[in-house]
Order: C-alpha cells, then structure tokens, then sequence
C-alpha cells in the first residue's frame, strides 16, 4: 500500500469489521443484557413515554429491549447489517425501531429529547469524534439530555502516543474539551463508574444541550 492510499484510508475499524463480529459472535465488549446504568436512569425517570429517545450504535438492542418493555419506543442506530438484525429480533412486537445507518452522516427529521450513548463513542477512532460531537449536539433538542457512558480503556501504549482501539480511551479531559460547556451543560464530579472487561469501567456522565 503506498503512502497515500495509507493517508486517504478512514482511520478505525469500517463496516465489514464490525459485521463480522456480529455475525461471528465475537462481541466481547457486550455485556448480554442492559446496562445496570440504564435502569438506573430509567428508574429515575430520565426516560418516560413522551420523550423521543435516540440510542446509536446499538449494538443487539438490550437497552431498546429495556426501554421497549417499559413502553418507550426508542430508535436505534447501528452501522452493521447483523447488528441491525439481531436488534430488531430483541424488539419483537416490543415499542421501538432500527436503523441500519452511519452516525457520521445520519440526519434527523425531528431533534429528539434524549441521545443514550454507550458504545458508539469507544467505537469510533478519535480522529472521527469532532464530527460524532457535531451530530449528537444536532440530533438534540436544546435542553434535551445526553445520557453518556465514557468508556475508560486507557492502555499502558497511550504512554508513548499510541492510540489503540476500540474500544477506546474516552479520558475525561478529552471528553471535556469534546463536549465543551460553550454547548453542553456539564454537572460536577464525582460521576458514576461501572466496571467493565479488560479492567476497564465507564463513567456515567449526562450533559444537557445547550
């Protein structure tokens, strides 16, 4: 591969990768049920009925599952066909809907009340997370809630430069400058964290538009 086929190349993992891990089953990042974090939410009453709620890279759906049997129709995204497939077969006859679609150019008809971001952010190489920022602030209505789990993996190579993934680092001062309080409202340390694989924890994190 020359040089400049290297440079045009888009930096992190493309559709095929992701389908083959869905369709191979090889998804060691998925948890197999929802998110502790997301009841927690759901519980107190972060998502109810009336609210339109947004959920991309949803991976097999436990959290559209989750919200379905609590009556919330939620819209997934997903990048991957298997994704897609196995997400609607976890809806069932259940409220909600899937969308096979790329975030990084998915529009919205409508701004929702809600984006839950768990696995679309560490699933993205960095170089992709100005133009992802730009899509959650206008995919959100303003005063509307972005319920954030910042993957935290970071990896002893870090120290030299490297970055690795995914998932990847979402180091909070990285996500501060990201998300920054020009547009987003952030509320104040100590935020949640729930164990993960590998060692690694999530921070839970929600942020109101401005």
């Amino acid at each position: 591969m020359s040089s400049t086929d290297s440079q045009s190349k888009p930096a992190g993992p493309s559709q095929d990768f992701w389908q083959a891990r869905f369709t191979s089953g090889q998804t060691p990042w998925d948890r197999g049920g929802v998110h502790p974090q997301l009841l927690a939410w759901l519980q107190a009453g972060m998502f109810t009925s009336d609210l339109q709620v947004l959920i991309p890279g949803c991976g097999r759906g436990h959290e559209l599952k989750a919200l379905g049997q609590a009556g919330i129709a939620a819209h997934g995204l997903d990048y991957a066909p298997a994704a897609v497939a196995l997400a609607r077969a976890q809806l069932a006859d259940l409220p909600g809907t899937v969308e096979l679609a790329d975030v990084l150019n998915w529009q919205s008809n409508n701004p929702v009340d809600r984006v839950y971001e768990q696995t679309c952010l560490c699933a993205l190489h960095p170089d992709h997370w100005l133009r992802y920022a730009d899509q959650l602030h206008a995919w959100l209505k303003p005063g509307g809630l972005l319920l954030a789990l910042f993957m935290q993996a970071r990896r002893d190579s870090a120290a030299e430069g490297f970055v690795e993934g995914p998932p990847y680092h979402g180091d909070i001062q990285a996500m501060r400058a990201l998300f920054p309080a020009s547009r987003w409202n952030w509320p104040a340390p100590p935020y949640p964290s729930t164990a993960h694989g590998q060692g690694w924890a999530e921070l839970a994190v929600v942020l109101q538009r401005r």
